[in-house]
């Protein structure tokens, strides 16, 4: 066994060594203002992040660096990531290391109280800090989203104007993308939050979509007006008067397929539910046609012609990797957070999803348009007009001259 003298001189002679690689190695990201008037899109990545990081996560961000052109900064322990790209030709490639010697790992239960344990030398924490002091444009992480979150809005803050940030995940429909805002950032909602989340999912999508008007919807459970529980009806009446947005009504889950809406918008709980449904019914739905398509020779004969088709749908238009990750909306910075499953594909796609966010000025839109809504106002009308309809908030002196 090591004695107690060995073992801290073992410990200096690493730390020497690992200070000695980080002072020689060109790729070491160097305190430099530099990178503060540079105009390319910089994206810094937790490489610690996931299940199956640090290896699917720096694979992915060479991918993004050599197919887009980003300028990433790989944030984690600067000897397993050099050890890491040692295994690939990134010759030309604009990677940069950031050190980070902690992480928060998916089975912390509370990400708040592990950042603030771990004295902000977090991956995460630091990759956001690469955000707030100017050093890049956007953060992708494919670890735990509270601590992204909580990350984000301690070192980032929320936007003035915003209650809660909300997170805006793309999903498929059978007639291109759909944004869906929040898909699970807070349990708990309000009916203004949710109308803040509103307008930067409807600011969001115009400018991912390249749309001039698009049509917002609220997921509920009937599309008359009157459906829904009380913080639906409540919503639906504030939605309804922000005139910044394309307000088509509620939007019944089953109903996707004809992508009645390109923003929906939903509490967090309820979203986040509907999207690892739509997640188990899409997986689901291709276990059961792989059972019925190999049941005889015949079918399998029929499948295999159709495989090119099968290959399309499955490969690109259904795969959730294509989409990369969601948007953490109402903070002061592009947050990017990734699936915990996330493999280089998907970490590719991420990267890109946040330096076309980054490129778009999101950020700035939605604090012009928050300032113009108006929304405190419009909301204590939208409650007084439900209080003074609903019959629960009736006072005994209105039901004694109804029943005269």
């Amino acid at each position: 066994m090591m004695g107690k003298d060995n073992s801290r001189a073992f410990k200096k002679a690493v730390i020497r060594g690992t200070r000695f690689i980080q002072k020689h190695n060109p790729l070491v990201k160097k305190n430099s203002s530099d990178i503060l008037n540079s105009s390319e899109i910089i994206v810094a990545v937790d490489i610690m992040g996931g299940d199956y990081a640090p290896l699917e996560i720096i694979k992915g961000s060479i991918r993004a660096a050599r197919e887009f052109g980003i300028k990433v900064q790989l944030v984690g322990p600067p000897n397993r990531i050099s050890r890491e790209l040692s295994k690939y030709n990134i010759d030309g490639l604009s990677i940069e290391i950031v050190e980070a010697n902690e992480f928060i790992s998916m089975e912390d239960k509370d990400p708040v109280k592990a950042i603030r344990a771990k004295n902000n030398n977090t991956s995460i924490v630091v990759a956001t800090n690469q955000v707030s002091s100017g050093q890049a444009h956007a953060i992708v992480s494919a670890g735990s989203t509270g601590a992204a979150a909580a990350a984000a809005f301690f070192w980032l803050g929320r936007i003035s104007g915003i209650d809660r940030p909300g997170i805006a995940a793309l999903l498929p429909t059978s007639k291109g993308q759909m944004v869906l805002i929040d898909a699970g950032a807070n349990a708990e909602s309000t009916p203004l939050r949710m109308a803040q989340h509103a307008i930067m999912g409807s600011l969001f999508a115009s400018k991912i979509f390249k749309l001039d008007s698009p049509r917002v919807g609220l997921l509920n459970i009937g599309e008359e007006p009157g459906k829904g529980n009380q913080l639906t009806k409540e919503a639906f009446s504030l939605l309804n008067q922000i005139e910044s947005i394309n307000f088509v009504g509620n939007v019944e889950g089953r109903t996707l397929a004809e992508h009645y809406c390109d923003v929906l918008v939903s509490d967090g709980f309820v979203g986040n539910v509907f999207l690892k449904t739509l997640e188990g019914a899409i997986k689901m739905s291709f276990q059961m046609l792989y059972q019925e398509l190999t049941q005889s020779i015949d079918l399998k004969i029929g499948a295999a012609i159709c495989k090119p088709a099968f290959r399309n749908l499955k490969g690109d238009r259904l795969n959730p990797a294509k989409y990369g990750g969601a948007v953490l909306l109402g903070v002061n910075g592009v947050v990017v957070i990734a699936h915990g499953n996330s493999n280089d594909f998907a970490i590719m796609n991420a990267i890109k999803l946040a330096a076309d966010t980054a490129r778009s000025g999101i950020i700035n839109e939605i604090k012009d348009n928050l300032a113009k809504a108006d929304l405190p106002s419009l909301s204590s009308v939208a409650l007084n007009k439900i209080k003074e309809f609903s019959p629960f908030n009736k006072s005994p002196l209105a039901e004694d001259e109804e029943s005269n």
